[in-house]
């Protein structure tokens, strides 16, 4: 399991690169699922103006943020999707990694049941409202910590620097020039990854 230091360290873009290849695992009534982490975006905090907490927002959505790094950060996205999100950095800084796909490895068959329109393991989980349903997660797992029994990180693969792509983050364009800022990272030719461009 990933240690608690990982999560508290203060900077949220180098912290978004190192959990590619890291394994995100979820236990839901005892069903184990699991995906090796192939993409994510960092939001910067009260600095970046595609975060949720930019300008200082402290809201009862964003208010999860402000806690300390290694907590989950769980929202509903357009009445729909469940986004999954680590915090970061120390209480009261409020930094977040969206992971935005996995590589589906454990409880592959409980994924499909979850996802039955998934037509193969490649769009099982390949952006962050299937993968959390693929994982199981949903809005009640906001707040947890990922050293909890319901939703932790193990080690997984180290990924070198040249396998890593850096480039704009999705769907931020009201964020202006934070929208163009490369704070998406994903595993070079990994077919996991979602489809956006």
């Amino acid at each position: 399991m990933i240690q608690k230091e990982f999560y508290l360290k203060d900077d949220v873009v180098q912290i978004a690169k190192d959990l590619l290849g890291k394994e995100l695992v979820t236990n839901s009534n005892g069903k184990i699922s699991s995906g090796s982490i192939v993409e994510t975006e960092a939001y910067a905090g009260i600095i970046d103006k595609a975060s949720h907490a930019y300008g200082g927002k402290f809201t009862k959505r964003t208010q999860t943020m402000y806690l300390e790094g290694g907590t989950t950060y769980v929202y509903l996205c357009y009445g729909i999707h469940s986004l999954f999100n680590i915090v970061t950095n120390k209480s009261g800084i409020p930094h977040a990694v969206l992971i935005r796909a996995v590589q589906p490895l454990k409880g592959i068959d409980t994924m499909f049941e979850r996802r039955p329109e998934s037509k193969s393991e490649r769009n099982l989980a390949n952006g962050p409202g299937s993968l959390s349903k693929a994982l199981g997660i949903k809005t009640i797992h906001n707040e947890l910590q990922l050293d909890s029994k319901q939703i932790w990180l193990e080690e997984g693969l180290k990924i070198k620097n040249e396998k890593i792509i850096a480039s704009p983050r999705v769907g931020v364009a009201y964020a202006k020039e934070d929208a163009l800022l490369p704070y998406r990272f994903r595993i070079k030719d990994n077919p996991f990854c979602s489809l956006a461009k």
